[in-house]
């Protein structure tokens, strides 16, 4: 990316700026967000096992709590739920919009989010783009960006350990397993 841009510069990933100046929430805001959420809609969703978007979707379907809408034109179903061609199609208003799309269409996706009265909208791992956040926030949506919803969730649930990760918490309480 070129300094001061969302632009990529070359040999630069797609979405990950030189240099960042917009700062997200913290840990403590990400869990409120996370706590507070009821609806996800997942824009980009894909049934391909191989991507992202899938095993995100199937760790949001058998580990949290949240009603889960995969947004995706080109799909019939996705993980034996419906696919919807836009989040204008979606039965209910989803609290965060969880995006696994390319850096040049995440304006329009915001403009979606905004146009159904979604609260959150959050670009996955790689996805960066400050003008996005700029007019997100400028539109009362809550922004967070370059993090995954499967990672931050798994990372408040004491979930993370069970995968590898060290997470920093010394406990010697045995986690139940349900």
């Amino acid at each position: 990316m070129t300094a001061g841009t969302d632009a990529p510069a070359r040999g630069a990933g797609p979405s990950v700026p030189a240099q960042r100046t917009w700062v997200g929430p913290t840990a403590a805001e990400r869990l409120r967000i996370l706590r507070e959420t009821r609806v996800v809609a997942i824009v980009g969703a894909s049934d391909k096992p191989s991507r992202a978007s899938y095993f995100v979707a199937t760790y949001l379907l058998s580990s949290a709590r949240y009603r889960v809408y995969f947004v995706n034109p080109v799909a019939d179903s996705i993980l034996g739920h419906p696919a919807y061609a836009s989040l204008a199609d979606l039965p209910e208003t989803p609290d965060l919009v969880d995006v696994f799309r390319r850096h040049d269409d995440l304006p329009g996706v915001l403009e979606d989010a905004v146009a159904v009265g979604a609260k959150t909208i959050w670009l996955q791992l790689g996805s960066w783009h400050e003008q996005v956040a700029a007019d997100a926030e400028a539109a009362g949506l809550t922004v967070v960006m370059d993090r995954c919803v499967k990672i931050e969730h798994a990372r408040f649930h004491g979930g993370l350990r069970l995968a590898g990760f060290d997470t920093g918490v010394i406990s010697s309480r045995r986690q139940v397993l349900a």
